[in-house]
């Protein structure tokens, strides 16, 4: 049987920060109110495209696999926020790159659009369709906040996060996994307007809004992710006890803490940075991961569990069985052009925009 080993993984986080105490000087919010509810401090504002974030991340990931772009079979760019709908952000990537032998395409199941991602890449691999494919999750998310409205405003953040899967004879990478979707329940996340179903020539240009019942949500993605997670354990012959490490999408420290709880799970054994970068979507568990294994916290053999949910509302789980390779074979020194704006001035326009919006509904 062939697997599919991770053999490079990177991330990108743009400079620019956007603390609470930045957010509670353009609404009526503080760190204290967002944080307890939360569990985020401060999130990253991109200066750049989602491509641009999604190619830096697959630049580290490929230095770190020690491969050129070009030895590329397949690209996944899982996103909700792409640059661009036609073409597809998988094309910018592969252009900028380089990686013309490469199929490319998106994916879109939002939150959970990493752990999709990695389950189809891995299956192009086991099929010997492909040998080796890049996985990415990228998110620009800031671009869509109505920033007169905290119950959303303050909870997402941009980055982007990719890994490398080659085929491999031994035992490694994802070795169990559950996907699904929670359709009847897809509007209450839900960004109204986006998409060809917007109306042409309306007064809504320029504003978007998010469809968030955060009560709801919480209970349908600590039901989704807990079946998903019992499902991939058992699938995979493995106990709660012999993961190693969980690493889950970011959306609330509350959800993290109850999915824990629900495996018998220390928060020790949990991989948690939602503080540093709030819900960075599809982006967060690629994020989570890279920084696990700069943390030391992944060593050869560990099992990891991770587990998403978004909107649809899909949700997934995913389990890894780390392979030998811990450390990047080399380093990538690119890095994004430089920001001379704070988090603040980069949403500047935005907030205007949306706050004479507000008051004029």
């Amino acid at each position: 049987m062939t697997f599919s080993n991770i053999t490079g993984w990177g991330k990108c986080l743009p400079p620019a920060v956007l603390s609470n105490d930045d957010l509670s000087t353009i609404m009526e919010t503080s760190d204290e109110w967002i944080h307890s509810r939360t569990g985020i401090k401060a999130r990253r504002v991109s200066h750049v495209s989602c491509s641009a974030l999604a190619t830096l991340a697959a630049r580290r990931a490929l230095a770190c696999a020690g491969l050129e772009a070009s030895q590329l079979d397949g690209i996944i760019l899982a996103t909700a926020t792409p640059g661009t709908l036609v073409p597809n952000g998988a094309s910018a990537v592969q252009q900028a790159l380089g990686a013309h032998k490469a199929a490319v395409f998106d994916l879109n199941a939002a939150c959970t659009g990493f752990v999709y991602g990695l389950s189809v890449g891995t299956a192009l691999v086991q099929t010997g369709m492909m040998k080796r494919v890049l996985v990415i999750g990228a998110e620009r998310l800031t671009k869509l906040l109505d920033w007169a409205k905290r119950d959303t405003a303050v909870l997402f953040g941009d980055g982007a996060g990719a890994v490398i899967i080659e085929a491999s004879e031994r035992e490694s990478g994802l070795i169990a996994n559950k996907l699904g979707c929670d359709g009847e329940a897809r509007e209450i996340l839900h960004i109204p307007d986006f998409g060809t179903d917007r109306e042409r020539f309306a007064e809504i240009d320029g504003l978007f809004a998010f469809n968030f019942e955060g009560q709801e949500i919480f209970k349908r993605a600590v039901r989704g992710m807990g079946e998903a997670t019992g499902a991939v354990l058992a699938q995979a012959g493995i106990t709660p006890e012999q993961v190693d490490l969980i690493v889950p999408h970011q959306a609330n420290l509350r959800i993290i803490e109850t999915l824990a709880k629900r495996m018998d799970a220390p928060m020790d054994k949990v991989m948690v940075n939602i503080a540093q970068y709030g819900n960075t979507s599809a982006a967060t568990v690629p994020i989570a991961l890279c920084e696990a294994l700069e943390q030391g916290r992944v060593k050869p053999g560990s099992y990891l569990l991770s587990a998403a949910f978004g909107a649809g509302l899909t949700w997934g789980a995913a389990l890894i069985k780390w392979g030998d390779r811990v450390t990047p074979l080399a380093q990538c020194d690119d890095e994004l052009p430089p920001c001379q704006q704070t988090g603040l001035e980069l949403i500047a326009s935005a907030v205007a925009g949306c706050q004479q919006a507000d008051r004029s509904r």
